[in-house]
């Protein structure tokens, strides 16, 4: 749930309950969905605590997440290098996810989480250690990146599917995007004027610096969320076993998250960069994100507040269609004013296409006994087909930048991968009508 990576229950009672479209287990057992005492549709206190914690990471993250590709480049003018370190970070998290399965499983999922954001806090102390040098290990900075997300999400999605229902989890994902809109909207803006004041080298210190100890605030917020009973044992061969099946859904879904992943692994890295270049300003591109993330404040808030069940299929189709169309202006020209059009169209479109995305898999995933048992496997496969997605687009990027750096070239390939969220919902309309009740 980045970065857009970033997005991303039952009640228990006595004995054993079951509500329709969502399954229970025995109340001394670990449930599928825990207990929530919030009215219907509302979030509970651990929910909240939850949406603080991605908050925090979101905010470091953005304070200099956004940054760290601009960082290399300015080191060493090189698409094809921040490719390799994106694509080091997208395979280290996929192998991270599949084996960090295990451990949520028969483990202790918060610390899992807690560790997953320490590590973030490790990648920005050794980026400041580094200093110019950093693009010469861009391959080892990128596996410690991927190692970090990887822990973190893993433990993240599987609390969340805990902390969630179906009526209150389009709610969720709206308060998500709508708070890391809100710290897309203050982090990057300071980070680019402090790096413009500053100057690069104290700069980058200082906000490398502050993201450090943002990260290490999350760590310590993490422990007022409650330990979670564990259960079952986690099967490696998971993944494989359930795309076997003759029929299953999961294949349609995972082929949308392949597709939702392909650009995923691209625009989040190149905007930022294309901004930068753009303009050769680091406060240009905060002010790009602040301007792109008020609006995408709104229109989280919105989605989050709007959108039903039983439109997600129209909503998710807008939205998909409305972010590849918005790509079409690079063609008459490739500068700040297209760059910032492409960014007010995705931040006011894409919640239209990821909170639909998300809440269908999600209710996939709590959809049967079975599943919501298997629910950290179900997590570790939706996880692996959106790395695949991820390094399949960052692949074809790395393959065209090095035969051709033309303007008409790479215009042509960011329509091409900007395209994907169509396939995305082709894949998942059958699945966007299903509606629970």
């Amino acid at each position: 749930m980045h970065n857009d990576q970033s997005m991303q229950r039952m009640h228990p009672g006595k004995g054993k309950e079951r509500q329709k479209g969502n399954y229970f287990e025995e109340r001394d057992q670990q449930p599928a969905q825990p207990n929530n005492s919030a009215p219907k549709g509302r979030l509970d206190s651990q929910a909240i605590l939850l949406i603080i914690v991605h908050t925090l990471f979101g905010s470091a993250n953005a304070l200099s997440g956004t940054f760290v590709g601009v960082y290399l480049w300015k080191a060493k003018n090189d698409f094809t290098l921040i490719g390799w370190f994106t694509l080091a970070t997208h395979l280290t998290m996929a192998i991270t996810f599949w084996l960090a399965g295990k451990w949520v499983k028969e483990h202790n999922k918060m610390n899992c989480l807690r560790i997953g954001v320490a590590i973030s806090a490790v990648f920005y102390m050794l980026v400041l250690w580094l200093g110019a040098n950093s693009f010469q290990y861009f391959v080892w900075l990128g596996i410690v990146q991927g190692i970090s997300a990887g822990l973190f999400w893993v433990a993240f999605n599987v609390v969340y599917f805990e902390v969630t229902d179906p009526g209150n989890r389009d709610r969720f994902n709206g308060s998500v995007g709508l708070l890391g809109a809100g710290a897309g909207i203050i982090a990057p803006w300071i980070s680019g004027l402090l790096i413009v004041n500053l100057g690069d080298i104290k700069g980058y210190r200082l906000i490398f610096s502050i993201s450090l100890g943002i990260f290490l605030l999350g760590v310590v917020i993490s422990f007022f969320l409650k330990k979670r009973k564990v259960q079952g044992t986690y099967e490696w061969m998971f993944p494989i076993r359930s795309l076997r099946k003759a029929e299953t859904p999961w294949k349609r879904v995972s082929l949308a998250l392949v597709f939702q992943g392909v650009r995923e692994g691209v625009f989040g890295f190149m905007i930022a960069l294309l901004v930068y270049i753009s303009t050769s300003s680091e406060a240009s591109l905060g002010n790009f994100v602040l301007i792109t993330s008020a609006v995408s404040l709104v229109s989280f808030w919105a989605a989050g507040r709007f959108i039903k069940p039983k439109f997600r299929k129209v909503s998710m189709f807008i939205g998909a269609a409305m972010v590849v169309a918005i790509i079409l202006p690079f063609f008459w020209k490739m500068g700040y004013s297209t760059l910032l059009l492409f960014g007010l169209g995705s931040a006011l479109f894409f919640p239209m296409y990821s909170v639909p995305m998300v809440s269908a898999v999600f209710d996939l995933i709590g959809s049967t006994e079975e599943s919501a048992r298997q629910r950290e496997e179900y997590i570790v496969l939706r996880e692996l087909a959106l790395n695949v997605g991820r390094v399949s687009g960052v692949l074809l990027f790395i393959c065209v930048i090095s035969w051709s750096k033309a303007p008409l070239v790479i215009n042509v390939l960011l329509l091409i991968i900007g395209s994907s969220p169509l396939f995305s919902w082709y894949f998942m309309k059958k699945q966007l009508s299903v509606i629970k009740t």
